[in-house]
């Protein structure tokens, strides 16, 4: 029989237990908060030994306050040295590992890139007299520094506030091998950043000499020659170990500006400006007046260079996709055939300098960059910045610059494929898409209208309302990829009217798909990469894959119908070419007028012109329809000289009449010529021959009768 006490018992025991504990945890908070509180008394009482008074309270608090703002910026500095990191994960010494010659489309030599290994030379072979010469002008305290010279830092700053201008950089030889090797020529504080960081890694990870070594190895020395073993040659005629000390100083005076100083084109100021090194020499102590004074009166000469000047934006270019494609192959030593017509390569130069020469001043506009595409994907010339020597920064394929209308096309193409017809009328008024209002130029608004006129008026709000209301901005930016931009494109609303950064080669690009007939332009730089036995190692007709459509027949049709008319009734009046050749195409300006493009095309051809200046600075009202449109023109009218003519597809009269071809220009301006070539009906001859020839079975031996 169960026991009645038991049950009271055990709540009993329960409650006394629960109290046990509550008892535990108080007293020990308590105490272990008591002992926190002993433990601060003693390290207070213990750190009252140290406390100061008067003027040491004050250099001891600025020291406190140093070390948090030390601790801040170190922080700062780290996030800052970011892009130094991924600049330095790159394989950056594998660009020295390929020796590769360039050939135009008709297999003449053009260029070379890469480390020439035949030329190159180890440091200790070169000459006393040029490693002097360099080290005396681009950086005297070279083997005293850690990658960045801080008093040479404060000596030039010093200089330079004393004469008001610059006249003394500060940047040491590390730094520039830096920029040489990961950075542009781009001037802005976030790129002296890096650089500054690049240096501390290179001097990190390179003895001196072989800092000084890359140095002289890599550096563009004018002429299209990189390096001053290539620049002995190419100048002088003769290897680098034998160059005296007036071609010396001729040599390390071009690391400055290898365009303005080149003596091939300019002797006098090739002359003095070795003589500023001699003057160096003198003046840092490594060699005597007595020593150079040889060299001063008898300075040096260069060898007579009456050669077409290298295509260097588009080799570098060209380089970069030798080592993308290199990886299906082991050989490093090649012969590459490129697409570049020298002949519009020439002209496309001429284009844009003249365009700078006339205009640049009134317009404020300092810079320009071109690209040709022949239709069918064949990269015809590049103009990459005004003058290579003076910058090697390639504007038409590193240049990310806002392209206004021009990218309203993508917005267009996408409502053409969701049924819209260039009849389609849309409402042009005031529009908000959140916080943004985009207005039209000038504040004016015309209504219902056509998306026919509204493309060639450049009208802003009707690309706004066709992504807000009917296509959204995903559908735009697939098209835009879809079409060829390579760049980012940004996931915003303002996309619709062209804030999406873009390049040069981007737009060509896209563009070269309405010619296409909607199918992807596949463009391309390089058509074979041989080795040095005549063996293809790639061939791009036979390794790349066809085109693929991204435009439908009809879509392509609508867009170039009206795209075919901005010349003659829009905006771009100043591109339609000469002898009634059908134009297409469309005008971008920017904010505040920093960017003015041009981006058009023909059945033949397709070319895409920006204008604006480095460093974002807005031009002098210049719109896509004034100096991009007359380059391109300039351009385009030479290219099309001499060629049959390709129909562009959807438009009507899509070729010339005999009347309006032979019509003369109009403005009177004079036209770039192109060399006569063969007539179209020989050139189709003798491709047929060499068709059969290449076709034909190979001859047999035949016996031949002996004379005895």
């Amino acid at each position: 029989m169960q026991d009645p006490e038991t049950p009271e018992k055990q709540p009993k025991k329960s409650k006394h237990l629960l109290l046990k504990i509550d008892s535990w945890i108080d007293s020990t908070v308590w105490n272990a908060g008591f002992r926190s509180a002993e433990i601060w008394e003693d390290i207070t009482i213990f750190f009252r030994r140290f406390r100061v008074r008067g003027w040491k309270r004050i250099v001891f608090e600025l020291g406190g306050e140093g070390l948090t703002l030390g601790s801040v910026g170190a922080v700062l500095m780290l996030a800052l040295a970011q892009p130094a990191f991924e600049a330095t994960k790159e394989d950056w010494r594998n660009r020295g590992d390929f020796a590769v010659t360039f050939t135009d489309r008709y297999g003449n030599v053009i260029g070379h890139r890469g480390v020439i290994h035949q030329n190159s030379v180890p440091i200790d072979e070169l000459p006393d007299s040029l490693i002097k010469s360099v080290l005396a002008t681009e950086d005297r305290r070279f083997f005293d520094h850690f990658g960045i010279d801080v008093i040479g830092l404060f000596r030039a700053l010093v200089t330079n506030a004393q004469a008001g201008e610059v006249v003394q950089g500060g940047s040491t030889l590390t730094q520039q091998l830096a920029k040489n090797l990961f950075l542009s020529n781009e001037r802005s504080i976030d790129r002296k950043i890096t650089e500054a960081f690049l240096a501390l890694w290179l001097e990190a990870n390179l003895s001196k000499k072989e800092i000084l070594s890359t140095y002289l190895d890599r550096a563009y020395m004018g002429g299209g020659t990189f390096g001053a073993a290539a620049a002995s040659q190419f100048y002088f005629g003769k290897s680098i170990t034998d160059v005296n000390l007036a071609e010396s100083a001729m040599l390390a005076g071009l690391f400055k500006a290898p365009a303005k100083y080149a003596p091939h084109v300019n002797l006098p100021a090739a002359r003095a400006r070795a003589n500023e090194v001699l003057t160096n020499l003198v003046q840092s102590g490594l060699m005597t007046e007595g020593q150079v004074i040889a060299a001063r009166r008898n300075p040096a000469t260069a060898i007579d260079r009456n050669e077409q000047e290298a295509p260097d934006f588009f080799l570098d270019w060209a380089f970069d996709e030798v080592q993308r494609l290199a990886s299906r192959f082991h050989q490093h030593s090649l012969v590459v055939r490129t697409t570049i017509d020298m002949g519009i390569q020439q002209a496309a130069e001429d284009s844009v300098e003249t365009s700078l020469r006339e205009y640049g001043e009134s317009y404020h506009a300092k810079q320009g960059a071109m690209v040709m595409i022949e239709n069918g994907g064949a990269v015809r010339a590049m103009v990459g910045g005004r003058d290579y020597g003076e910058s090697q920064f390639n504007r038409a394929t590193k240049a990310l610059r806002q392209p206004g209308s021009s990218f309203k096309v993508y917005t267009y193409s996408v409502a053409m494929e969701s049924g819209m017809t260039p009849k389609t009328t849309i409402i042009d008024a005031p529009i908000s898409w959140g916080n943004w209002s985009p207005h039209n130029y000038e504040n004016r608004y015309a209504g219902r209208v056509t998306l026919e006129t509204a493309i060639a008026q450049s009208i802003n709000t009707i690309p706004v309302r066709l992504a807000k209301e009917k296509l959204g901005i995903q559908p735009i930016r697939a098209m835009a990829k879809a079409m060829g931009v390579e760049s980012p494109v940004r996931d915003d609303v303002t996309i619709p009217i062209g804030t999406s950064e873009v390049t040069v080669l981007d737009q060509a690009t896209a563009y070269a798909v309405f010619p296409a007939g909607g199918y992807q332009s596949r463009r391309h730089g390089i058509t074979q990469i041989l080795d040095y036995d005549g063996d293809v190692l790639y061939d791009f007709d036979r390794d790349e894959p066809p085109a693929k459509r991204v435009l439908s027949e009809k879509a392509d049709d609508e867009m170039n119908q009206m795209l075919s008319r901005i010349p003659y009734v829009g905006t771009a009046r100043k591109a339609a070419l000469d002898n009634g050749i059908v134009t297409a195409g469309k005008t971008g300006t920017t904010q505040a007028y920093r960017d003015a493009w041009f981006v058009g095309f023909t059945g033949n051809y397709t070319t895409a012109v920006w204008f604006g200046n480095d460093d974002y600075t807005s031009t002098n009202n210049m719109t896509g329809g004034s100096l991009p449109a007359m380059t391109f023109k300039r351009a385009m009218d030479y290219a099309h000289q001499g060629v049959v003519l390709r129909p562009i597809p959807g438009i009507e009269n899509p070729l010339p009449s005999p009347k309006t071809a032979a019509a003369k220009p109009a403005d009177g301006t004079p036209q770039l010529v192109r060399p006569r070539m063969l007539s179209v009906e020989s050139t189709k001859i003798l491709k047929d021959l060499g068709e059969k020839l290449k076709d034909a079975a190979p001859l047999e031996a035949q016996k031949v009768a002996s004379v005895e």
